[in-house]
């Protein structure tokens, strides 16, 4: 590990692509995958929770291929099938067969593709602004895909993540540059998301017959605010996944795990250490407001 260079972490060999992952905890495997933003790594994506998450479990967070600090094959093609692909390699590279996934965002669709595809590689799936069903694409999302970069670009892009603006900084839009800006970080970038891009949102989508056969126990986490991800593409997983609890927190936008991190993490433990969810075939609902917590099933 680079001391210098908290992004990068230990390097696994998949397929042939050398693969930065960070590795955190002890205990039953839990897979953080991440988003698409420019910049993005799983670093950048998950440190705000990765030591809380691995208080009781061992954290495994890899930069997808194409992205972060993991390598970038100048014959690689970059799609939902490419994705998974390295996924399940990951997986099998550090002899992992069966792990709970965390996918945040784009992330989410490809925890949802993983949970369907090989769903006996998957335990407990917990989905966050998740992508995955079909959508008429946001302003925000298209601002984030459609990136190009210029300090003035990434200060005005940040403002479609959080609820509370008055966080963003001059230095995180500046940090956050320079990581999109790595050789080849932005060509890499540019060739994954070209326009039209509603047409990403609908090759990330996964069939909903297959959605609504998960067995896997579900927790759908979701800002009120998001206005990169529609609320109602996990009002739609919600409806879907049989085994499925969806928590929605008020005042947040998308960055859930950096706006909300503490409560968010404490959810996800409590989730992950809940055996139950099999056995129930009910569907809950918590939405999470100032006071009370209000609950909703049926």
């Amino acid at each position: 590990m680079n001391a210098g260079a908290p992004e990068e972490g230990r390097t696994v060999d998949v397929g042939g692509v050398r693969t930065n992952y960070h590795d955190r905890g002890d205990g039953a495997p839990v897979l953080l995958i991440h988003g698409s933003g420019p910049g993005v790594s799983a670093w950048a994506n998950w440190r705000t929770v990765l030591p809380a998450l691995a208080r009781q479990r061992r954290v495994l967070a890899p930069d997808i291929l194409g992205f972060g600090y993991t390598e970038r094959p100048r014959a690689a093609v970059y799609g939902p099938d490419s994705w998974l692909d390295h996924l399940l390699g990951f997986l099998d590279a550090l002899g992992l067969p069966r792990v709970s996934v965390v996918g945040n965002s784009f992330g989410g669709a490809l925890a949802l593709r993983l949970a369907t595809e090989a769903p006996d590689r998957v335990d407990r799936l917990v989905l966050m602004g998740s992508v995955g069903v079909p959508f008429p694409i946001t302003p925000g999302l298209e601002a984030v895909w459609g990136f190009e970069p210029s300090l003035d670009a990434m200060r005005r892009l940040l403002r479609w993540f959080t609820f509370d603006t008055g966080r963003l900084t001059d230095d995180l839009a500046e940090l956050r540059l320079a990581a999109a800006t790595r050789p080849g970080v932005h060509e890499a970038y540019r060739s994954m998301f070209p326009a039209p891009r509603q047409a990403m949102v609908d090759a990330l989508a996964v069939d909903q017959q297959r959605i609504a056969a998960l067995p896997h126990p579900t927790l759908l986490v979701h800002g009120r605010d998001d206005k990169v991800i529609p609320l109602a593409s996990s009002m739609r997983l919600f409806d879907l996944i049989p085994h499925a609890e969806l928590h929605v927190f008020p005042r947040c936008g998308h960055w859930v795990q950096i706006e909300r991190a503490e409560r968010f993490a404490g959810l996800v433990e409590a989730f992950l250490a809940d055996g139950t969810g099999t056995e129930d075939a009910g569907l809950a609902a918590a939405v999470d407001r100032p006071q009370p917590r209000a609950m909703m099933s049926r």
